[in-house]
């Protein structure tokens, strides 16, 4: 016999009959997970590198005087532009327009005493004919009008070294360029042999860059050139500056150096910037933005859609033709701006994962929604 229920215990019993009906019931199913996925495709990828470099002027020129003397006047303004030929400093020429002067009277005498040599010359000849003067004083007299022509050169000589000893007083810009401080003032002494320089002018437009470059990349570039796996980049280049702006022209490279440094490593690249506003002075850092090669139907693969495994190695997420997520090991050898370049693991065509890949695994079945990439 059954014990009676209490009615306190039916809504009891109306809950566990509806639980048990809910348990007999399956869960509902859930659709496959929306992923945003972008469709890759090949392009023609220019491979550039920064590379570390330092401005120096195309032309500089350390001013020193060629004769000894007191400096006078200073004839420029510290800083500014200055012309080849330009005067730039005046030493004092008292000392010089004697020397001239002194030049000159030699020079007159000896022209003097050659105009009498060679007239007794010239008489002796004569006389010589006629057997009035014996053999050996025609010689002796022809002798000396050569020797007085002799002097007249040797004075000629002397007089114009004294004329650019006199020039060189006034000490003149031997290039164009901005010329720096001056180094001596009005009243210093100075002479033709001294180690100091005057000023200094530097020519700064154009104006060069050296950059350096690891061997060792210089030689992979040039295996891949000869492998025909890149193609020559064009030599234009960029700067970036040491606060980190875009410099506004674009330079050319001149040469590469046809050596290794033996200390760093290093080959030392040159290029040419024009420099109209004189932005660029010598010894800046600046970082040059170069163009290395052209790799063919190159594969740039948004860096979302890259992740690392334990081991390091680069792998991606894609969406098969099924819908169905693949894991791939791909071989990301660049960063390009905010993508990497794949040279093996990803082709044209292929729907790379860049959102949600922490939802999925890989065989999971997924709805690929595609993502609008920037151009």
């Amino acid at each position: 016999m059954f014990a009676p229920l209490s009615v306190r215990s039916l809504p009891l019993m109306a809950l566990c009959l509806a639980i048990a009906a809910c348990g007999d019931k399956p869960p509902p199913q859930k659709g496959p997970v929306e992923v945003g996925v972008v469709t890759l495709s090949a392009h023609n990828v220019t491979v550039a590198s920064e590379l570390p470099g330092r401005t120096v002027s195309t032309m500089m020129s350390q001013v020193r005087p060629q004769v000894a003397g007191v400096i006078q006047k200073r004839l420029f303004t510290e800083g500014s532009l200055v012309s080849a030929g330009q005067p730039l400093y005046e030493i004092d020429q008292r000392l010089y327009r004697a020397s001239r002067d002194e030049a000159m009277a030699a020079l007159a005498s000896a022209q003097a005493t050659a105009a009498a040599a060679q007239a007794k010359a010239r008489r002796y000849a004569t006389l010589s004919d006629n057997e009035a003067v014996s053999a050996q004083d025609r010689d002796d007299v022809t002798a000396t009008a050569r020797q007085a022509a002799a002097a007249v050169q040797q004075a000629r000589a002397s007089l114009a070294t004294s004329n650019v000893n006199l020039q060189f007083t006034l000490v003149r810009a031997p290039i164009s360029g901005r010329i720096g401080r001056t180094l001596f003032t009005q009243g210093a002494l100075v002479t033709a042999s001294q180690a100091d320089p005057l000023t200094t002018i530097q020519q700064l437009d154009p104006i060069y860059v050296d950059i350096t470059q690891s061997s060792a990349q210089l030689l992979q570039l040039r295996r891949s050139l000869a492998a025909g796996r890149t193609l020559p980049a064009s030599a234009t280049i960029r700067l970036k500056l040491d606060d980190g702006s875009d410099y506004p022209q674009e330079g050319q490279i001149e040469f590469a150096e046809p050596i290794v440094d033996v200390n760093s490593g290093t080959v030392t690249l040159r290029a040419r910037f024009p420099n109209p506003d004189g932005l660029l002075l010598p010894g800046m850092f600046v970082r040059v933005v170069a163009p290395q090669s052209v790799v063919p139907g190159a594969i740039l693969a948004p860096q979302q859609g890259i992740s690392r495994d334990p081991k390091g190695n680069a792998t991606a997420l894609v969406v098969t033709r099924d819908n169905k997520v693949e894991r791939r090991t791909v071989t990301a050898d660049q960063a390009i701006g905010d993508a990497w370049l794949i040279t093996a693991g990803l082709k044209a065509g292929d729907r790379l994962i860049v959102e949600g890949t922490d939802k999925v695994k890989p065989d999971d079945k997924v709805k690929p929604v595609t993502i609008a990439t920037k151009k």
